[in-house]
């Protein structure tokens, strides 16, 4: 069985990170068996073997493979027998794009929506690491980076016209069926829904609706994990 590590909050079934997700989804679309183990930011000794700090980290026996990305490419490579997560070479270069997208515009955007909420989830050893890491990062407190985003939820909504106006012409982000692209965005998205109650979608959004479908994919894998209340 494939081991995935996986961050997680102070509750080991709060699992939140977008690029774990991403990997999580991926190896569901391959329909593979994966144990996932949950790591918080200062285990950084369980990653030894990994030359790195981060996770997502998948094992298969005694390899490894870090970086999701890098997952998702090992698992269509590893098991081209099974569903395809690109679609051929096409498919993989499209998919760079909506993964740069996601890293450099999606994630920073909706970082400062939930980053107070995300600290009060983990372990207090966990708590001071992020708070010193990401208000260096900032340059604020992390109460005043989240401070104002009702304000700035119209700019968040905004920002994924490109996913709604890609929805309104297909199902999927992938085409017909679901593929890479979807677990990309989706992982961002998952990443909000089950760290804080503030909600970033309206119920009328399109891209509410294709979360709720990528929600339910592979048994309901992402709608199991449990979200604060709203």
């Amino acid at each position: 069985m494939l081991k995935l590590y996986d961050l997680a909050g102070a509750d080991p079934a709060h699992r939140f990170s977008p690029f774990c997700w991403r990997a999580r989804m991926a190896i569901a679309h391959k329909g593979l068996a994966v144990e996932t183990l949950p790591w918080r930011f200062t285990e950084t000794d369980r990653l030894v073997f990994s030359g790195q700090g981060k996770v997502p980290v998948l094992v298969d026996g005694d390899s490894f493979v870090a970086d999701s990305w890098a997952i998702a490419h090992w698992l269509e490579d590893n098991w081209p027998e099974r569903p395809s997560l690109f679609g051929g070479a096409g498919g993989r270069a499209a998919a760079c794009f909506v993964n740069q997208w996601a890293d450099t515009v999606l994630n920073p955007a909706i970082l400062p929506m939930v980053i107070l909420d995300i600290h009060d989830r983990l372990r207090p050893v966990d708590q001071a690491y992020f708070r010193r890491s990401r208000e260096q990062r900032f340059g604020r407190r992390l109460e005043d980076i989240q401070s104002g985003r009702e304000q700035r939820l119209g700019a968040f909504r905004d920002l994924l016209q490109p996913v709604r106006a890609t929805l309104a012409r297909q199902p999927f982000l992938g085409g017909d069926a679901m593929a890479y692209p979807d677990y990309i965005v989706f992982g961002s998205l998952q990443w909000a829904r089950v760290s804080t109650p503030f909600e970033l979608l309206a119920d009328d959004d399109p891209v509410a609706a294709w979360r709720d479908r990528l929600l339910d994919a592979h048994g309901g894998l992402a709608r199991a994990v449990r979200c604060p209340p709203r």
